[in-house]
């Protein structure tokens, strides 16, 4: 308890020094402003209207609310099964935490479905966590997505209830459409400026953070997928009338991806009255702001190249991952989760739990050499009881899916793509007002298995003492 974890901290997974970036670039949702817990219901339920109203699902699914402690980010969903798990960063499945409608899935059942726990790469989803080109699984990566799993979810359970014979497909693709919809027809844009207070989250240290990096003559820039007038209305909110100063250059409607890789679509500039110009854009000039684009132009009207640069935002695939293998920028991820989750960890329930659990582990691997019965019942009960420990653990964080960068004893395929696609991580911007522009970030060495000494090599987790009454119960 003497070293606790710092939720307010930068982590590194690359060494990476402030001094060499010049340029800093932002996503704008969940990176620049942060949303209210009444967001996700009002997803949910105009999507869930939307499913009935024009998908012509049965009027009874409107009974189910949002729950917004259901699911996490980083799920894989069956698409074929319908069922939503909790995946490795090997591709094992997490037992316990595969469900099907708002039901957990037995163990058993999940073995015999997969044929053990591992699921192949060809089923896996695919670069960009998408069910496509024959791939079962799609990975919701998107803080956006928990809407989503969830009335997925909520309508599988519906169905199964009532004995509805129904085709996953269509209902994964009905509800991903409607979702879709929410957001391309206008309904959470124009539902957030229409009361900007209940569903962003005001905070000055925002403001605080790009004051910083400009009074350090640092450039700046914007791209988000969000429309002109949704963006400045946020920004005048939470930052000022003048946010346009600040940065360097503002492109909207971006559509990341796609705007990291096809290198057909041009910039067009909007007026102040959110219209679309049709000149030729030789230059993109501060104070305007610039719809869709390509990073190939911007890179060729910016000159703003390689490692100079250090790009924000919260999705790993749509945000970074581009970024980071084809165009060497720096990445950071913005996980708001994280804060969440290092609190938790620095309880003292949570460190007991854990420092039992590994002592637990320790006796189970040194004690297995005794085959005799008596022992051998001995250690079935402190398997269960580590199972049991195990599931006390998951529930500190979720209760259906545990914690959203560990399984059992793996990271977790999210924390897999994080550590790949992230140079740096944190749970908002406002982290960096902690450090100096000129710090450099370094990774810690963790160890591999290997470079470990074994349990019976080792100490013991809790010290000599208590290992060796266990050993002699």
């Amino acid at each position: 308890m003497s070293n606790l974890l710092n939720p307010d901290a930068i982590f590194s997974n690359n060494e990476m020094s402030l001094s060499d970036i010049e340029i800093y670039g932002f996503d704008y949702d969940y990176t620049l402003v942060f949303y209210s817990k009444h967001l996700h219901t009002l997803i949910f339920n105009a999507a869930r209207d939307l499913l009935i109203n024009e998908h012509r699902y049965p009027a009874e699914i409107r009974k189910y609310e949002y729950d917004p402690s259901f699911a996490i980010r980083g799920l894989h969903y069956d698409v074929h099964r319908a069922v939503l798990m909790k995946i490795d960063a090997f591709h094992y499945i997490q037992l316990g935490t595969v469900y099907r409608g708002l039901s957990v899935v037995p163990d058993e059942e999940v073995i015999e479905m997969y044929e053990g726990s591992h699921v192949p790469l060809e089923q896996m989803s695919d670069f960009y966590g998408k069910s496509s080109h024959g791939n079962t699984m799609k990975q919701f990566m998107d803080i956006f997505s928990l809407p989503e799993m969830t009335l997925l979810s909520c309508v599988n359970e519906h169905f199964l209830r009532n004995n509805i014979d129904y085709e996953p497909v269509h209902l994964y693709k009905d509800v991903k459409d409607s979702i879709r919809d929410v957001h391309t027809k206008g309904i959470m844009y124009r539902a957030i400026e229409a009361d900007i207070e209940k569903y962003i989250c005001y905070a000055e240290q925002t403001r605080a953070v790009l004051a910083k990096l400009a009074d350090h003559g640092k450039k700046m820039f914007l791209v988000t997928n969000s429309p002109s007038s949704f963006v400045d209305k946020g920004m005048r909110y939470i930052v000022g009338k003048d946010w346009r100063d600040l940065f360097d250059v503002v492109i909207v409607q971006a559509e990341k991806p796609n705007f990291f890789n096809d290198k057909r679509r041009p910039f067009r500039k909007v007026n102040e009255k959110g219209i679309l110009l049709w000149d030729k854009i030789h230059k993109l000039q501060k104070g305007q702001i610039y719809k869709q684009g390509n990073l190939y132009e911007f890179l060729k009207l910016t000159g703003w190249r390689g490692s100079k640069v250090l790009y924000f935002g919260d999705h790993i695939y749509s945000d970074l991952a581009d970024l980071t293998l084809k165009h060497g920028w720096r990445t950071g991820a913005i996980i708001p989760e994280l804060r969440s989750e290092l609190k938790i960890m620095n309880t003292e329930q949570y460190v007991q739990t854990m420092a039992w659990l590994q002592t637990l582990t320790g006796l189970l691997e040194q004690m297995q050499v005794h085959r005799d019965p008596e022992s051998q019942l001995v250690l079935q009960g402190w398997k269960k009881e580590r199972k049991e420990v195990r599931e006390m653990t998951k529930s500190f964080f979720n209760a259906q899916f545990g914690s959203l960068f560990r399984t059992d004893q793996n990271p977790t395929y999210f924390l897999r793509r994080l550590s790949r696609f992230a140079d740096i991580y944190m749970a908002s911007l406002s982290c960096l007002l902690s450090y100096d522009v000129h710090h450099t970030f370094y990774p810690r060495r963790t160890p591999l298995q290997h470079e470990l000494p074994a349990w019976a090599d080792g100490p013991s987790p809790l010290g000599a003492p208590v290992l060796q009454a266990a050993q002699a119960e």
